[in-house]
């Protein structure tokens, strides 16, 4: 506790002089008094109480000017308060859904496996807006940004590999992310691109999409799926669907050149572990911008002063007007 006005406490030495005041009179001064011829009366106590009461409106009194003083002094509690605002990022997946993305080189297959981690790491960033693309043989926005987490999560898992015309078109993947937040005034933005192949339809080429990034910087994190060598991958046959063999065929240079080009990263994701720990990674490359603002909080308690006074001058009051008139 401390006071905004600690010099008006000066004023306590008014009740204090009030108080020694009333003790000198007492003492040296001339009071009224009674003489009687025995004392027995008195020694059992019957006088005792009256004599007391006498005394108690004037420390009444007095403990009423000091707490007023007190109040007035302003006594003020303070705690101190941090303040955290966080500023996120937007963050856009391009995510390949070419009939490839079925292999089971991942648990249950890549595009399962690639919507499952993709979600723990949305979860794992609350003040970012995401968005969503997916592109095949063409591209088109799943999910626009937004920080609606519920929304974003469940259109995540929506994503299938049967929904466009089938083929890898890494350009209008890319260039379609690009435009969902290339006009963003966040600190930071960034693709995570998320693909299994090599670039084979499409109307942009890849290297344009990258350096249309690169000029709005916005950074692609690129991301090649596929286990090393060959993967098991599912084929539906006359007698039901058959897992075989096919080589795993992705154009790792041109990922690299696209993350070169604007400041990002390629990874390559040979199972889920592996690609759980490349969002770890990015999650750390990526820092949110937190800013801590530390205040006080100010608590007034002139009002708990104030009311103590006026207690002590109702009570005054009462054993003016009613006790010491008592016969």
């Amino acid at each position: 506790m401390f006071f905004e006005y600690p010099k008006l406490l000066l004023l306590l030495a008014l009740p204090a002089l009030l108080l020694a005041l009333y003790i000198y009179r007492l003492v040296k001064g001339r009071s009224p008094h009674l003489r009687v011829s025995i004392s027995a009366p008195w020694l059992k106590g019957n006088g005792i109480m009256p004599g007391i009461l006498r005394h108690v409106p004037m420390a009444l009194f007095t403990a009423a000017l000091a707490l007023l003083v007190i109040a007035l002094a302003r006594p003020r509690s303070s705690t101190q308060v941090e303040k955290v605002d966080s500023e996120g990022i937007d963050i856009v997946f391009a995510m390949d859904v070419s009939t490839s993305m079925l292999a089971r080189d991942f648990n249950p297959d890549r595009i399962s496996a690639a919507k499952d981690i993709a979600i723990e790491f949305i979860a794992q960033r609350p003040t970012d807006r995401m968005g969503i693309v997916v592109f095949a043989g063409e591209s088109y926005t799943q999910c626009p940004l937004t920080t609606d987490r519920a929304t974003l999560i469940n259109l995540m898992k929506d994503v299938q590999t049967d929904l466009i015309e089938d083929g890898t078109a890494i350009g209008n993947g890319l260039a379609t992310a690009v435009a969902r937040v290339m006009d963003s005034d966040a600190p930071g933005k960034v693709v995570i691109l998320l693909t299994d192949g090599v670039n084979n339809s499409g109307e942009i080429a890849p290297e344009t999409a990258a350096e249309i990034a690169r000029t709005y910087n916005i950074r692609v994190y690129t991301i090649g799926v596929g286990a090393n060598g060959e993967a098991p991958y599912p084929v539906m046959t006359p007698w039901g669907v058959e897992v075989r063999k096919i080589p795993v065929e992705i154009d790792e240079d041109l990922l690299i050149k696209i993350a070169d080009e604007t400041g990002g990263k390629y990874f390559r994701a040979t199972d889920n572990t592996k690609l759980s720990e490349i969002y770890s990674e990015i999650n750390r490359m990526e820092k949110v911008r937190t800013t801590i603002d530390s205040f006080p909080v100010y608590k007034e308690l002139f009002g708990r002063y104030a009311t103590a006074a006026l207690a002590c001058l109702m009570l005054m009051l009462v054993l003016e007007l009613f006790v010491r008139r008592l016969p």
